[in-house]
């Protein structure tokens, strides 16, 4: 269906087909082979062979797909109407080598590399956490250097995986050796319970990063935060949004493949998102849902609001009176 008021995809609605009908697109939007003439386009990256503990990711996009047909189109709290604001639409999977870690790190960067070059902003649904650093390399290459808002319960900040270089768990150390990321505009927001040793976080710290431990956030609105986050990276540096749904604590989001206990609340979650608003974001990913250890689905629904309230972060989007 497409908006009379500005020929926009619009998402099918509630009213038109029962939400359990219809397309199986993120918030039932149409779809197409590419990214071609949109603003943002939704992808899927169902990869889960560079986890370190449970498996399942790989079926994440196709949950969350499934769940975000309770998401209606527009934000109450915000006054965001996104889908009235872009272009955009479901251009599908990555197809990925599920037998090669490696190679599927090469598919994805070179799928990411089409979609920039065709002027889209990719919205990625993960699959587990490797995937941001093809996404990274492949934005790096027309917005060089670029901030980094990163919702997490870990740093994945490791030298090593079993020996590997590139894993669930080394990206972002990966992204800043690479100059993907500016090690004074990072900022890591959840990092919590135990590890191996204190380098465990103050790596990141040692690179400019600002960590923010869980403990910092306990009981409190993260608003002030996100205005000091506003702050240091200023209007114009493009910035990426990358959101480990373990981030959040297992009470709401216990599908995925690594909790920890001591989590952000889901409200802080989307405080977090909303305050992305008024930066210049040139990307954003969820990742790391793993729908067989929630069988309620509510990790991939409280996911898919995620999802929406970040289509609302993206510059340019409309805010009604």
């Amino acid at each position: 269906m497409e908006s009379k008021e500005n020929n926009f995809n619009q998402p099918l609605g509630g009213n038109e087909m029962p939400r359990f009908a219809g397309p199986g697109t993120l918030f039932r939007l149409p779809t197409q082979p590419t990214a071609k003439d949109l603003d943002i386009a939704i992808i899927g990256i169902p990869l889960d062979i560079g986890t370190s503990n449970r498996s399942g990711t790989r079926f994440g996009p196709r949950q969350i797909r499934g769940e975000s047909v309770l998401v209606r189109p527009y934000g109450m709290h915000t006054r965001a109407a996104p889908f009235d604001s872009f272009q955009i639409a479901d251009i599908g999977d990555v197809p990925l080598n599920t037998f090669n870690l490696e190679k599927s790190i090469d598919i994805i960067e070179h799928f990411y590399d089409v979609v920039v070059e065709q002027g889209a902003k990719p919205l990625s649904m993960g699959g587990d956490h490797t995937v941001a650093l093809p996404i990274l390399r492949a934005l790096h290459k027309k917005h060089g250097s670029v901030a980094l808002v990163h919702v997490d319960a870990h740093a994945d900040i490791n030298d090593m995986m079993f020996g590997e270089k590139i894993a669930h768990g080394t990206i972002f150390r990966r992204a800043i050796e690479e100059g993907l990321v500016e090690g004074n505009k990072m900022f890591q927001i959840g990092l919590r319970a135990t590890g191996y040793s204190a380098d465990d976080f103050d790596w990141s710290r040692n690179q400019g990063a600002r960590v923010v431990q869980a403990e910092e956030c306990w009981y409190k609105s993260l608003e002030p935060l996100m205005a000091e986050i506003r702050e240091v990276i200023g209007p114009d540096t493009p910035t990426y949004l990358s959101f480990d749904i373990d981030g959040l604590d297992p009470s709401v989001a216990p599908g995925t493949g690594t909790p920890e206990p001591g989590g952000l609340t889901a409200s802080q979650g989307l405080e977090i998102i909303r305050g992305m608003w008024g930066l210049n974001v040139i990307g954003a990913d969820l990742v790391e849902v793993a729908p067989p250890y929630d069988t309620t689905g509510n990790t991939s629904l409280l996911a898919a609001n995620l999802l929406f309230e970040m289509l609302c972060s993206f510059p340019g989007c409309k805010r009604r009176d």
